[in-house]
């Protein structure tokens, strides 16, 4: 690909994503509005449990997605993978963050995008409540990465959502969205995502609630980070292991199921450093599939639960097989 038209398309990308998730951008928004699909909200929380351990999805909503502007490279392909998952662009996506309930501690892995996203989100407080829980009552937020379709829900305007808890993130990830140089060599269409960060997870920061990590560590009893930085400086997995039982949140290593599951090297604009963020895909896939245990990316269909299976021995290409639904618990008469 030339770089004429690599400079072209990126021109063309930052148009794009300024009109469907910069805040200001209200012809996007009224878009999105327009074309919804429900008039009423979806149930936001689904319940699972690993081992005797409780872990909550919970909903902030889904946004529309154009795999045109997301999707960095192979446009050959997307479109017809696209096709056959029984899709069209744009895309639901979903945006999951997930609610651990350790006997000590109530802790929130990622926590949402408040306004900036457009009105189809901004959910997860509502969902948090509809499984009888407050804010207030988080002790811990466990965040992937900065982007603030992961930490934009840290604040409503000036307030501080979690007045509570303490906020564990990798030490570079702070380093690289706190750093106003890091900011000057970044293209032009990320800017937006340091001043959002600026304005949702540096008040954190100030009121001293901000915990750093460096690498894999056990954060808590079972409950370890691993390093996946790709899709940004800092970005992390995390592992929940009960009863023999694991569960790892993936963040944002996937964010396109239909593309990227059939193929991984498939990266998309959000990426830092996309070439590592497809490595760290192929990986994370792979060692999912070879070792059977159940993953919770952030942004495939809720409630996000499920395994991943390699299709074939020879190829990279991998199937998502959804948690099925249980409601067994006993009926509570009224």
């Amino acid at each position: 690909m030339g770089n004429r038209y690599i400079q072209a398309w990126w021109a063309a990308t930052a148009i794009a994503l300024a009109a469907t998730f910069a805040t200001s951008a209200v012809t996007g928004i009224s878009a999105q509005a327009a074309g919804s699909k429900l008039a009423k909200s979806q149930a936001g929380y689904y319940r699972f449990m690993l081992g005797d351990t409780e872990v909550i999805s919970l909903s902030d909503g889904t946004v529309p997605l154009d795999t045109k502007y997301l999707v960095t490279d192979h446009r050959d392909r997307v479109d017809a993978l696209v096709a056959k998952s029984f899709e069209k662009s744009p895309l639901d996506a979903s945006v999951n963050a997930y609610l651990i309930k350790f006997p000590d501690k109530l802790v929130l892995v990622d926590a949402g995008t408040a306004e900036l996203y457009g009105p189809s989100l901004f959910k997860l407080p509502e969902s948090l409540h509809n499984v009888g829980y407050t804010p207030e009552q988080i002790t811990d937020i466990f965040i992937t990465h900065i982007h603030t379709d992961h930490t934009g829900g840290l604040m409503d305007g000036t307030r501080r959502v979690f007045p509570n808890a303490v906020v564990h993130v990798e030490r570079k990830e702070v380093e690289y969205w706190m750093d106003p140089a890091s900011k000057q060599r970044a293209p032009d269409y990320q800017k937006v995502y340091f001043d959002q960060a600026a304005a949702k997870f540096k008040p954190y920061l100030d009121s001293g609630q901000v915990k750093t990590f460096d690498g894999a560590v056990e954060l808590l009893p079972g409950f370890r980070s691993i390093p996946a930085p790709g899709h940004t400086p800092g970005h992390t997995f995390y592992s929940l292991e009960r009863n023999g039982e694991k569960l790892v949140f993936w963040g944002d290593i996937l964010h396109v199921a239909e593309v990227q599951l059939p193929d991984p090297t498939v990266t998309i604009t959000f990426d830092v450093d996309p070439r590592q963020a497809a490595e760290q895909r192929k990986r994370a896939f792979a060692d999912a599939a070879e070792k059977g245990y159940w993953v919770a990316p952030a942004h495939i269909s809720f409630p996000g639960f499920g395994h991943v299976r390699r299709v074939n021995a020879d190829g990279e290409e991998y199937r998502w097989y959804p948690a099925p639904y249980v409601n067994d618990a006993p009926y509570a008469s009224h």
